[in-house]
């Protein structure tokens, strides 16, 4: 039986999420694999830490920049076309990837996997508010970053197994090979996506952005994305990597140990948010309650890797990620709170915001470590010195998040510009 609200049965719910969730599944190994990779990276083309943060955000970049013309297109011509056109730019970018001679080229095919894969997390979303129930689709949504944990969990020790083998090159070149069988699995099992019609092909890309950008929701949840929720990402795809080994002074292999057991907390995380939730909002429980409860948990932790230092291994930077986790119950609530013709742009405006803060963050804590290292800081202070800025502006967002009211705007409410 299908959930009350639902317009699928629970066979083909369950093909669309699969079908789903494998892509989501390289599309995040992708995203991660620069930290496990580092290492090599700065040891075979001398990066410095600035050339590392900019590598690894070019994904990012890459990925933001496609976010508008996205929430459109997604709400204009459907899930399932969006996806597989912008999958094919992942491809190619795999494939310049791994035939890369100049870190100017490994910069351009960053960029193409990140427009590449832009869609994998927002077509999904988008088409679970099309055809799921509202508590299913926060159910859905957990589960989908569960796969993209796991994805980054594969990014760790399986990824550092296969590199003797076949070399970063070899890696890449297996990856883009995966991402064309997971296309094939959108193209037979997601839903079909309906013609557009006149109504949806007439607005401009940037029509309904207007009322996106104005809402209460959006507006409370917009540091956030960006300090915390980036942050986060930034930290967990690259920045604890060289913690552990230039702050802790481990080794790559149990650098990649505790990126391994990071991102396997993560993945029990959003395992636990897709069974826990539904059963806590029918308990009157909201997403803005479970943030404004279990977010301070992550501020704390945050503050105390900083005070230990050296000291601060894996097991802290797990409790900060897995705390962290819960702003990903933000983006289905910014979701939830617009019409479904809207709910596209509303989710890619929220990611946006998301992976310009990613970006920004992994790229500004390389330059200040560079920069804080050039006056004379140990590697300890510099880092301390970097992150205790990222800090600053979780807790700010923070404080900016408590200064709404949790009384939801109907959806009804929102209209698409004219």
């Amino acid at each position: 039986m299908t959930e009350a609200g639902e317009l699928l049965p629970r066979r083909a719910v369950v093909a669309m999420f699969l079908s789903f969730a494998l892509v989501y599944f390289f599309s995040a190994l992708l995203r991660a694999v620069i930290a496990t990779l580092a290492p090599a990276f700065s040891a075979e083309l001398a990066l410095s830490a600035a050339d590392l943060g900019l590598l690894a955000g070019a994904y990012f970049l890459g990925f933001a920049s496609t976010q508008l013309p996205l929430g459109s297109a997604l709400d204009s011509h459907g899930p399932k076309r969006v996806m597989l056109a912008l999958l094919t730019l992942a491809v190619i970018g795999c494939g310049l990837f791994a035939s890369a001679q100049h870190f100017a080229g490994l910069i351009v095919a960053r960029l193409l996997i990140g427009m590449g894969v832009s869609a994998c997390l927002m077509a999904p979303m988008t088409s679970f508010r099309r055809h799921l129930a509202p508590r299913t689709q926060l159910r859905a949504t957990s589960w989908m970053l569960m796969t993209g944990s796991s994805g980054m969990v594969a990014s760790t020790l399986p990824v550092q197994w296969v590199l003797p083998l076949l070399g970063w090159r070899g890696l890449f070149w297996a990856l883009a090979a995966c991402l064309v069988l997971a296309m094939g699995a959108i193209a037979l099992w997601a839903p079909r996506d309906p013609a557009p019609s006149e109504a949806t092909r007439r607005p401009g890309v940037m029509a309904g952005y207007a009322q996106v950008f104005r809402h209460r929701t959006f507006r409370r949840f917009l540091p956030m994305a960006f300090f915390q929720y980036g942050g986060l990402l930034a930290l967990q795809a690259l920045w604890i990597g060289p913690w552990l080994t230039r702050v802790c002074g481990w080794s790559p292999g149990e650098a990649a140990q505790g990126l391994f057991l990071i991102n396997g907390c993560m993945l029990l995380a959003f395992l636990s948010w897709g069974a826990l939730v539904p059963r806590l909002f029918a308990r009157g429980w909201s997403a803005y309650s479970l943030i404004r409860l279990v977010l301070p948990v992550s501020l704390g932790a945050l503050t105390f890797a900083l005070v230990l230092g050296a000291r601060a291994g894996a097991p802290i930077w797990a409790l900060f990620c897995v705390s962290s986790s819960v702003v990903s119950l933000a983006q289905p609530t910014v979701g939830l709170a617009f019409e479904a013709r809207l709910a596209g742009r509303a989710l890619s405006s929220f990611n946006l915001l998301t992976f310009v803060g990613v970006f920004v963050v992994q790229w500004a804590i390389g330059g200040l470590i560079d920069l804080l290292s050039t006056l004379g800081w140990t590697p300890v202070a510099a880092f301390r010195g970097a992150f205790g800025v990222l800090a600053a502006g979780c807790l700010m967002s923070y404080v900016w998040f408590l200064g709404f009211d949790d009384t939801p705007v109907p959806a009804s409410v929102v209209e698409v510009d004219k």
